[in-house]
């Protein structure tokens, strides 16, 4: 049982997540956080040292987020088939996100590639691990006899995930999801083919 200061401090960071993922770090202001809480300064600062604090604490909070609703769409899935297809379509809609404002994870990796090399670090740590967790599937998968051994998980995890995250961009951008749901087509007829 979280305890008030516990609640308070969750109720801001969970208000102000959707600001900075559309606003971005640097475009995220503590007015912003302010009028979205309605609470105080003195308040707010008694949970967080300074912005920066607040900041990390919110990209953290994001980037949980994000991994644990991925994770438990994937998890729904016994074969790797179906559980590569479930990370596929967790991304089909890149208008309308679990977070407002797009992928957290595209939108601090853009924001804190020159400019924030503490976020730079904890979103390249996030992609590494997706990588390795979209090879291990693809392994267990070929190893299941559900895929040949003409598949290089490596390579096609790199690129379906390089493509799913640029459609999220490219979609948000012009307004339309219709082009991830052709791209997600596309990325599972390919890797039907590699089905046994």
């Amino acid at each position: 049982m979280l305890t008030k200061a516990e609640r308070t401090k969750q109720f801001i960071i969970e208000t102000a997540a959707p600001i900075y993922n559309q606003k971005g770090i640097s475009g995220a202001n503590i007015d912003d956080v302010l009028d979205a809480t309605k609470l105080t300064k003195g308040c707010l600062y008694g949970h967080f040292e300074n912005k920066e604090d607040l900041s990390l604490q919110v990209i953290d909070y994001m980037i949980e987020n994000n991994s644990k609703k991925l994770v438990s769409m994937i998890s729904k899935e016994k074969t790797a088939k179906g559980k590569i297809f479930n990370y596929f379509d967790f991304y089909k809609d890149p208008i309308e996100t679990h977070i407002k404002g797009g992928c957290p994870l595209i939108n601090m990796a853009v924001e804190s590639d020159d400019n924030f090399p503490r976020v730079k670090e904890k979103i390249a740590e996030v992609f590494r691990q997706g990588q390795n967790m979209f090879v291990e599937i693809l392994k267990q998968g070929i190893q299941n006899g559900e895929f040949s051994n003409d598949l290089i998980p490596e390579i096609y995890a790199f690129k379906a995930v390089a493509a799913i995250e640029g459609a999220v961009v490219m979609c948000r951008i012009m307004n339309t999801a219709k082009p991830m749901q052709g791209l997600i087509k596309s990325l599972k007829a390919e890797l039907e083919n590699y089905s046994v």
